[in-house]
């Protein structure tokens, strides 16, 4: 078989491709078609842990592995070939088909695009040749006209798949016309043809109001606006990029607060969308001292540049802050970079991320390595005491992606300051039972823990997919999906 290609295009970035793209997938897997996702290139410090070419384990961006979630298949490397993760304002970790290439680091941006576009275009064309539709996303914007002649993620995608493509545009930033007509006179004819509707995005109000635009754009352009999508603050999907959006609140009365430590190099920040989810839970990204106040639980997240990221937190003066939280008993919570922090130190012999004392609530210390622990695990936790008792013995399955490895620190153990090895190799607490670390992301993506602290059941994924599906369904002129995948 070969799969038609349908892809989904921005103004910019935000526009909302990447839960559209979701939405696709469901839509066209709940018509019995076997159809995956797609991302040439996606940059991203959200990364999930999927099979790669070699029966071993690599990584995808986030996004992706929930659109092959949303398909119905099985996330493998190939549906987002190339991963860069931003460790610094002008450096990127190169992931290129699941593996950490240190070459592909060190080439000028547009010398690596004519070197990967060969995998891309070879993992393209095996999905392609394996399924029914493949549904793709685009990057940033297709119209960026600097970047055009070394474009792997956009048209020239689009191109070599003939994908019949969907621009997408935000509506309530405004200026969304400008921006469908702008994107659309600058790509060359051939790509032109390509772009068969547009989609205006997170629309406030009575879209009668927007006419004439709508059909002058058509007039002007041949193609036509196939849907006005409302605004939809709570779809359940973790956000790509950036934070939740600080406008949304608590589900019903407060009765827990969460202060995350949104750091400069957070990462894999989606595994806190089902705590956005259970009622009565309010979660606050904390970028300073009285973004705590009040908070039941401070969690310390993941991070692509652990040692820059405690030492922002220092200069935010947000240690001491930690630091007074748990002596008081309140419960601390780090996961990966996360744990790190919250030991006595950082070492770092290869360079890997930097040496740095830590804020020394736990008794261990944390080695940087050159291998890169990449897998998916399924653990039990052992006993616990404190406020985190309730996962005692709980079952709970996630992925580890750490340069790190953590041990007791020796000396202290000497000196009879023993840390509680709760999960073997992956998660410690201290004596007095508040502060908790982690190396295994997706913790609350698990049914069993949060039914343990919480006692809540929020929506599933797979209802979260059908609910995107479904809102697309409705908002989209008729017959134009089915159009998008049919044989000419």
């Amino acid at each position: 078989m070969t799969a038609t290609c349908v892809m989904v295009l921005g103004t910019t970035s935000g526009a909302g491709k990447s839960w559209v793209t979701t939405a696709l997938c469901r839509y066209y897997a709940r018509q019995g078609l076997k159809v995956v996702p797609f991302k040439a290139q996606n940059m991203s410090n959200n990364a999930r842990v999927v099979a790669a070419l070699d029966g071993t384990q690599g990584e995808i961006g986030s996004a992706q592995y929930f659109q092959a979630l949303a398909a119905g298949a099985e996330p493998d490397v190939r549906m987002n070939p190339l991963l860069l993760k931003p460790e610094a304002d002008t450096r990127s970790q190169v992931v290129l088909l699941g593996r950490v290439s240190a070459e592909l680091g060190a080439l000028p941006w547009r010398g690596r695009s004519e070197k990967v576009w060969p995998q891309i275009a070879q993992a393209l064309d095996a999905l392609r040749a394996e399924n029914d539709v493949v549904v793709i996303e685009g990057a940033g914007s297709p119209a960026e006209i600097n970047l055009h002649a070394s474009d792997i993620v956009n048209m020239r995608v689009a191109r070599h798949a003939q994908a019949r493509c969907l621009l997408v545009t935000d509506i309530d930033r405004g200026g969304a016309f400008a921006h469908l007509y702008g994107t659309w006179a600058l790509l060359p004819e051939e790509e032109r043809q390509l772009i068969k509707g547009y989609v205006l995005n997170k629309f406030r109000g009575d879209a009668a109001l927007l006419a004439p635009a709508p059909q002058m754009l058509q007039d002007m352009t041949g193609v036509p606006v196939v849907a006005t999508l409302p605004m939809w603050w709570q779809h359940g999907l973790p956000e790509e990029d950036g934070v939740f959006d600080d406008r949304t609140h608590a589900r019903g009365e407060v009765s827990r607060a969460i202060a995350i430590i949104a750091w400069p190099r957070i990462s894999n920040l989606d595994e806190f969308q089902p705590l956005k989810n259970v009622p009565g839970v309010r979660l606050v990204w904390a970028r300073s001292p009285a973004d705590c106040s009040g908070a039941d639980w401070i969690v310390l997240p993941g991070s692509k540049a652990t040692a820059a990221d405690l030492a922002w937190l220092r200069a935010q003066g947000l240690d001491r802050t930690i630091a007074a939280h748990a002596r008081q008993g309140g419960a601390v919570l780090g996961i990966c970079g996360g744990l790190q922090v919250l030991g006595e130190a950082l070492i770092d012999p290869h360079g890997i991320d930097g040496n740095a004392p830590g804020l020394g609530l736990l008794p261990v210390v944390t080695t940087f390595e050159t291998h890169k622990t990449v897998q998916r695990t399924h653990a039990h936790f052992g006993e616990l005491c404190g406020p985190w008792s309730a996962l005692s013995g709980v079952a709970a399955s996630g992925y580890e992606i750490h340069h790190g490895q953590t041990v007791q620190h020796p000396a202290m153990a000497a000196q009879g300051d023993l840390v509680r090895e709760v999960m073997p190799g992956l998660a410690w607490q201290n004596g007095a039972g508040n502060v908790l670390g982690c190396y295994l992301h997706g913790l609350f993506e698990s049914p069993a823990v949060l039914q343990a602290l919480f006692g809540a059941r929020v929506p599933t994924l797979e209802g979260v997919f059908d609910g995107l599906a479904d809102f697309l369904q409705t908002h989209v002129e008729p017959g134009v999906l089915d159009a998008l995948i049919r044989k000419d």
